[in-house]
């Protein structure tokens, strides 16, 4: 991560508070010219900063010097009020380099929230005893919707002669706006959307059957270590390491009617598929009993207890070192792939084989790059290249002689990091893992998903059979407050909005630690097709924040979009909203928009906006009567109207429209019929809205809707 992807640490470590206000309009904007504009304020660190300098100066009778004191230190200026970056098209400022010039130096923009935007800018050392003006146009710096501020940052990495500043302006932009254009081609970018993306792990039975979500998963954490005998999984470091016996009226009975049992039993009656994940780690609770990782009477005083049960402690010394050499027996036993074997076997007897209404979809464990966090206490050491890709073929080889039909889903990686590197670069790396990276360098530097594929590919072939048939990855939005329970302020929900970009947009620059394209889809694609062709790609864990908000219901539905359009096979929600919650309403809009079970057509088509980060469209045509679907999700604070094109698809004169917004955050609401005349439909997309047209064709022309 560089050291300047963002300043907000520093600021709030100062006791600096962020203030944000609406977005205010644009027009040439004065930051400095004599004395800084009251709009702004002095918001500097370890720099010397003098904005009454009578010599020299340019303009007026002042200008501002500038000596960076420390290595990184920086001359801010903030803004009081966020600006909206669209009215202006560049910062212009005039720079004098002193008696000495040559100063190195870097000048980036910061967004609401206080995050760098996603490019910043070196500027050329500025000249001795003179001044040079810079014209530096906004889209330099990425792209970003606001502006808090600017900084000029030493990037020499020590102390820096004086330079001088003078007569800083930001330039208002005099494009005129852009009308937004909506097009849907009925005849290009035709692909199935599978009904797999619109899962979501451990849904209520209630909003899988009143809905419609047609995958459920069982897991995260606590699955890595659940015993079926005994119905008991291990909390790990959610909750202080413990052995939990689940809810069970008769024990005696096990391992029939198990959380697990019911789990299938509830996921498959209300129609839909079920995920299990089985254990790779090498263990599982012991007994029944309510055991814990780290007894305070065996290890010592810890740092914190268990309250209802005090000599569970939290594995770390009350200096906070963690306890080490541990002994796994306390709470576990040794387990090999016998035991999902067994496990299989179970699943089978009871609802029969995966070919037969059974479980259909196995996944080997959760989350392998973290099991020396959150399970030190059986696997303190980092998981490597080797010890993934051996358990999972070996797992994986032996569903598949369980269950021949059932299929797997691997390596369950937690996030961006794990896609390239191991647990065992991070340990053993060092303060620079990333650079040093030792288990990837052993394995000729590739990057860690790829040569899992790679290795699963020639494992398959040695087989006979595929022995992996989804690749899985979790995905979480890693800027600022947007994988969060509330929507926060107007600069996170603006973010939250343009993170989905992530998904698929190879220009997007991530707002966050990532600091670069994400580009999640066509990347982990693009590995597929290089490394085991016929892979399909499954996100079982991803969450874009605020379900209990329209903000997050809106960013869902754009994850959604995303999903079909980009040819996903499979995503779960994790930490899925109640059913009345805004972000179940995303998912009813593509499975149950008229409460009668209409859903989303299951062939995606083109569908294009001029302006995705105003109005994202998405479109989609029934295999059943050729009805064309199309989704528009206004992101903004105002009522957008616009024309939508349809090409290749000639409809009927009226089109039923169907509308989530803040006017009734209870339902889906009817609205009244829209009319599609000349290839066109107009209509009104409120503020903050989720609207789905349904287009009917029409059937007297030859032709039509047969693609």
């Amino acid at each position: 991560m560089s050291v300047f992807s963002s300043i907000a640490p520093r600021l709030m470590a100062a006791g600096i508070l962020f203030f944000f206000a609406s977005l205010l309009p644009a027009a040439d904007t004065t930051v400095y010219a004599d004395a800084l504009d009251a709009g702004w304020q002095n918001w500097s660190w370890s720099t010397a900063t003098n904005f009454g300098t009578t010599s020299p100066h340019h303009g007026g009778a002042n200008s501002v010097a500038v000596t960076h004191q420390a290595g990184y230190a920086g001359f801010y200026l903030h803004s009081n009020s966020d600006l909206s970056a669209a009215g202006y098209s560049s910062i212009q400022f005039w720079i004098h380099g002193g008696s000495s010039g040559g100063q190195q130096i870097r000048l980036a923009m910061i967004v609401a929230g206080g995050s760098e935007a996603p490019l910043s800018v070196d500027l050329a050392p500025p000249a001795a005893n003179g001044w040079t003006q810079v014209t530096i146009p906004l889209t330099n710096f990425g792209a970003a919707t606001t502006i808090a501020g600017f900084y000029w940052i030493d990037r020499s990495g020590s102390a820096q002669p004086a330079y001088y500043l003078d007569d800083i302006v930001l330039v208002e932009s005099n494009v005129p706006p852009v009308p937004i254009t909506l097009t849907v081609d009925v005849a290009a970018g035709r692909k199935p959307i599978l009904p797999q993306i619109y899962g979501v792990s451990f849904a209520d039975p209630a909003m899988v059957g009143g809905i419609g979500i047609p995958l459920r998963r069982w897991g995260g954490n606590s699955t890595t270590r659940y015993n079926y005998l005994f119905d008991t999984h291990n909390t790990a470091s959610d909750y202080y390491f413990e052995n939990i016996p689940d809810d069970n009226v008769n024990p005696a009975a096990l391992p029939n009617d198990s959380a697990a049992d019911t789990f299938v039993h509830e996921t498959l009656l209300n129609g839909a598929d079920a995920i299990v994940t089985v254990p790779l780690i090498g263990w599982t609770p012991k007994s029944r009993g309510w055991d814990c990782a780290f007894s305070i009477a065996k290890y010592g005083p810890q740092q914190d207890h268990e309250f209802w049960r005090p000599d569970c402690g939290n594995g770390y010394h009350t200096d906070g070192t963690p306890i080490t050499g541990n002994d796994p027996l306390d709470t576990s036993v040794a387990i090999n792939e016998a035991f999902v074997s067994g496990w299989i076997n179970h699943l089978k007897s009871v609802f029969g084989a995966s070919n037969a209404g059974g479980v259909k979809f196995y996944a080997l464990d959760n989350e392998p790059m973290l099991w020396n966090s959150t399970h030190r206490d059986v696997h303190p050491l980092g998981a490597s290249y080797d010890e993934v890709f051996t358990r999972g073929r070996d797992y994986a080889s032996a569903i598949k002689a369980t269950d021949a039909d059932a299929q797997t889903l691997g390596p369950v990686l937690w996030g961006w990091s794990a896609y390239f590197y191991s647990a065992k670069d991070v340990t053993d790396g060092g303060v620079a893992w990333w650079n040093t990276r030792p288990d990837r360098m052993a394995h000729g530097d590739m990057p860690f998903l790829p040569w899992y594929l790679q290795q699963m590919n020639a494992a398959s072939i040695t087989a006979g059979k595929r022995l992996l048939d989804y690749v899985d990855i979790h995905f979480y939005p890693q800027g600022n407050g947007v994988f969060a329970p509330s929507e926060g302020s107007a600069a996170t929900k603006a973010l939250r909005l343009r993170s989905t970009r992530a998904l698929w947009d190879a220009t997007y620059t991530d707002e966050s630690w990532i600091g670069e394209p994400v580009n999640l889809i066509p990347r982990m694609k693009a590995w597929i097709a290089s490394y085991y062709p016929g892979t399909k790609l499954a996100i079982t864990e991803y969450n874009f924040g605020a379900m209990n908000s329209l903000n997050g219901a809106l960013a869902q539905a754009d994850a959604l979009g995303i999903f079909g359009r980009e040819g996903a096979d499979m995503a779960c929600l994790w930490d899925p909203p109640t059913t009345a919650q805004p972000g179940a309403f995303a998912f009813r809009m593509f499975l149950n928009y008229d409460g009668a079970g209409a859903q989303f057509g299951d062939t995606s088509v083109n569908a294009l906006s001029s302006d995705q980060s105003q109005l994202s469209v998405y479109a989609a045509q029934r295999t059943s009567n050729s009805q064309l679907t199309i989704l528009v999700i206004n992101k903004t604070t105002g009522d957008i109207s616009c024309d939508l094109a349809l090409q290749n698809f000639t409809a009927g004169s009226t089109v039923k429209v169907h509308r989530y917004s803040a006017a009734n955050l209870a339902s889906i609401v009817t609205q009244p019929d829209a009319t599609a005349a000349g290839g066109s439909i107009g209509t009104t997309y409120p503020a903050e809205s989720l609207t789905l047209l349904v287009v009917t064709p029409n059937s007297n022309v030859e032709g039509w809707a047969t693609f």
